[in-house]
């Protein structure tokens, strides 16, 4: 089963249409007993049953509402959080195996939380505040205990760093991110406010005044040497160059060595000479 082959297939997963008409949904669904879920888990688990995968996801919905409510305090939507949580819900129901003997709700809550976890650490900030598994369980610690305790003292932050197994510098790291708030990089759309973002102060070497003044006055002689060196050149050359590369519809060889009366090796030989000759005249000008 597929989680996002299952999220198409069982629309009441998806709390779009109205969290509160949702949940209303959800909590109205009828919990399964335990021989109603372990026939359920066979079918899904040993025969593949997609139907049973619906019976056992449906009465379970509202655990997850239980669960994301509790994460509420991120400043994340709680539909969003609810869907994550589905999803792990969806693949606790695919990877539960009937026989382990704990019901699916047991089993479910890590698949659960795993994906509220995930979502969280992606969409909290702008900038990742977590990265490896030791900093992720840190941060959801971390704050827990910073939302009852506010800036931790020397002692409590040793506390911390024993309890979760971290050095104390560590915990101290997570605190300043917690503490830490996104800037803009661009000003705000409010100009009548004074503001002081990165945009405002940083340098920007792409426009050098020197530097551009530089490009254009060397692309402008280069641009002069070619004309000079094209205009030293015979006639026939000059023919050659223009048609085969100065218009829109390049001629080819044949149809120059035809015009001309030469073969096409020649006409090549010529354009070729014709190449080096130009070459020479602009590439002292620059070294």
């Amino acid at each position: 089963m597929n989680s996002t082959g299952a999220l198409r297939i069982y629309s009441p997963l998806l709390p779009a249409s109205g969290l509160d008409s949702y949940i209303s949904y959800a909590n109205s669904i009828p919990l399964l007993s335990l021989t109603e879920e372990q026939d359920y888990a066979k079918k899904l688990f040993f025969e593949g049953d997609l139907s049973a995968a619906k019976n056992l996801i449906l009465p379970h919905l509202r655990y997850v509402i239980k669960i994301a409510r509790s994460y509420s305090g991120y400043g994340l939507g709680l539909s969003d959080l609810i869907q994550e949580g589905n999803i792990g819900l969806m693949k606790a129901v695919k990877r539960f195996n009937p026989d382990i003997g704990v019901r699916l709700v047991s089993f479910a809550v890590h698949w659960i939380k795993a994906e509220i976890h995930e979502f969280i650490i992606k969409n909290w900030r702008i900038v990742k505040i977590a990265t490896t598994k030791a900093q992720r369980k840190l941060f959801f610690n971390l704050r827990k205990m910073k939302s009852r305790l506010g800036w931790l003292s020397k002692q409590e932050i040793e506390d911390v760093a024993n309890d979760l197994g971290v050095q104390p510098s560590e915990v101290m790291q997570m605190e300043s991110r917690l503490n830490a708030m996104d800037a803009s990089f661009d000003a705000p759309s409010d100009e009548s406010e004074p503001s002081f973002v990165p945009a405002q102060y940083l340098e920007d070497k792409n426009t050098n005044p020197e530097i551009a003044l530089e490009q254009n006055d060397f692309s402008e002689r280069q641009q002069e040497l070619l004309h000079q060196a094209l205009e030293n050149l015979d006639s026939r050359s000059r023919l050659v160059l223009q048609a085969r590369w100065l218009t829109d519809t390049k001629a080819t060889l044949h149809e120059l060595a035809a015009e001309l009366g030469v073969s096409a090796e020649r006409i090549r030989q010529i354009e070729a000479a014709a190449f080096k000759k130009i070459k020479s005249a602009i590439l002292p000008q620059t070294a």
